[in-house]
């Protein structure tokens, strides 16, 4: 049978019914702070978009829905490549799952506070008491000294009994927090592709661009040539021949610029794909079918879809809970602390039961005076939600115009596109006539030149424009949360 004195231990009855009350307190305890309820995105809410006109309808969210891969739609195999590159190798992709890594760490520091903390330890001393102390322990009067080995092996326990739910608003504060992370990571995924959609589209751009000016350098010096032909024969002048080369040089100088601009996109590329430039390279190629027009959608979707949003809602929760974090300080904080082990001044006897040591109990602390920190505290913390609040609003706002402003992008780049592909064919025409004209003697080669000229122009136009149209709609596509139509 174990000696009387040892029937108790650090989980005795005792320390068993302060579990029990704690536990009680906990359940029954209420968290201080007001609740969570989104606020309105925007004082007047959009039926439907000015260039669309499609109903409204009530949002439901779905961030967490995959938003790729949209660029497939545009059939092209070598943004696919691409876009699978930055997908993997991209840094800014990297360093938003570090960010979002740290968010969930950070959530998971907080939820830890639901739990006891635990330790262990070992200390050995060597320790001398002073002949000069009052009293010693057998209550000898002071003159003798001592000295002896301290060995202790403690465990500690301590827990908080979270009854105005500190703990809990600040597990509601990191959980919105990871949250955000969580759409930050998908907002700088979207952003990437999109980048790289945009970036390849004006690059297939400025081939076109390339391709289409040296034709009209091919067909320069044909013309330049005929036009010594008819000079060496005396149906021209020399004017009409400076004219020739004129147009010519002009058009050999607008070479370099647009290999410099294709230059920095592919560099751009090589970025955003994770790879050194130098080494980095791609092949030319025409630009695919123009995509088709996009449908919007439904304001409301846009809270839905948008990881900008998502994110700026989820830190206006975060911020919300805060609010509790700080007025939870104006209340007292309850802890059950325990401590139990040995303690010897032998390491013989150490791990023996007359060697056993414990002691449990609460502790209340409430901090009575501190300058006004903790009303400073609560007004700093909604001050940060009204802040969380106006840049959530701010950017449904800025989201909504930048839809509108893609939509009419796409609708007005078509109309463009389909009149100066128009002008291009009466260019065309008119330089056809020009030519038939000086060839017969009826015209000088001014009229040849200049309608060269224009019709140089308006040939670019028209591969600038068609370019312009495709990365319109990754634009428009970003803007939407990266989708081609709304989700069912």
């Amino acid at each position: 049978m174990r000696p009387a004195g040892h029937r108790t231990g650090p989980w005795s009855r005792a320390g068993r019914a302060a579990a029990a009350l704690a536990a009680a307190l906990a359940a029954a305890a209420c968290a201080v702070g007001p609740d969570y309820h989104r606020p309105e995105a925007v004082a007047s809410m959009p039926k439907a978009y000015t260039e669309s006109g499609r109903a409204w309808k009530t949002a439901a969210p779905q961030a967490e829905v995959p938003k790729g891969p949209w660029w497939e739609a545009f059939g092209d195999p070598e943004l696919n490549r691409l876009e699978a590159e930055a997908a993997s190798a991209n840094q800014d992709i990297q360093a938003a799952a570090a960010r979002f890594a740290q968010a969930r760490a950070s959530a998971d520091v907080a939820r830890s506070g639901l739990f006891p903390r635990i330790g262990a330890a070992f200390s050995g001393l060597r320790q001398h008491d002073s002949p000069n102390r009052p009293l010693n322990s057998t209550g000898e009067a002071a003159g003798k000294g001592f000295t002896y080995d301290n060995l202790t092996v403690p465990f500690d326990a301590s827990y908080e009994v979270d009854l105005w739910g500190r703990v809990r608003r600040q597990i509601e504060s990191a959980r919105a927090s990871e949250e955000a992370g969580a759409a930050d990571l998908e907002g700088v995924k979207l952003s990437i592709a999109a980048e790289v959609a945009g970036d390849y589209f004006t690059l297939r751009s400025a081939e076109a661009e390339t391709k289409a000016l040296q034709a009209n350098i091919k067909a320069y010096r044909t013309a330049l040539e005929l036009t010594r032909n008819r000079r060496s024969a005396g149906l021209s002048s020399d004017l009409d021949v400076a004219q020739a080369e004129t147009v010519l040089t002009s058009a050999a100088a607008q070479l370099p610029a647009l290999e410099r601009t294709r230059m920095q996109f592919e560099h751009a590329l090589a970025v955003l794909a994770g790879q050194p430039a130098p080494l980095f390279h791609v092949e030319e190629a025409p630009l695919g079918e123009v995509p088709k027009a996009i449908t919007p959608g439904v304001p409301s979707t846009l809270l839905e879809r948008r990881p900008d949003i998502s994110a700026a809602e989820r830190r206006m929760a975060a911020a919300n809970a805060s609010i509790g974090v700080a007025k939870s300080a104006f209340f007292p904080v309850l802890r059950l602390s325990g401590v139990a082990g040995f303690q010897s001044i032998e390491s013989g006897t150490l791990l023996s039961a007359p060697s056993q040591f414990w002691a449990v109990g609460p502790s209340l602390a409430l901090p009575l005076f501190q300058g006004g920190q903790r009303r400073a505290g609560v007004r700093s913390a909604k001050a940060r939600y009204e802040e969380a609040v106006a840049t959530y609003r701010q950017t449904v706002l800025k989201a909504f115009a930048e839809v509108e402003d893609n939509l009419a992008a796409q609708r007005l780049l078509e109309e463009q596109y389909e009149l100066e592909a128009a002008a291009y064919l009466s260019a065309k025409r008119q330089l056809a006539l020009a030519e038939n004209r000086y060839r017969g003697g009826l015209a000088s080669y001014l009229q040849v030149s200049s309608a060269q000229s224009a019709a140089l122009e308006h040939e670019r136009t028209v591969a600038r424009l068609r370019g312009q149209r495709f990365v319109a709609a990754v634009a428009l596509i970003k803007s939407l949360g990266g989708t081609l139509e709304p989700r069912p």
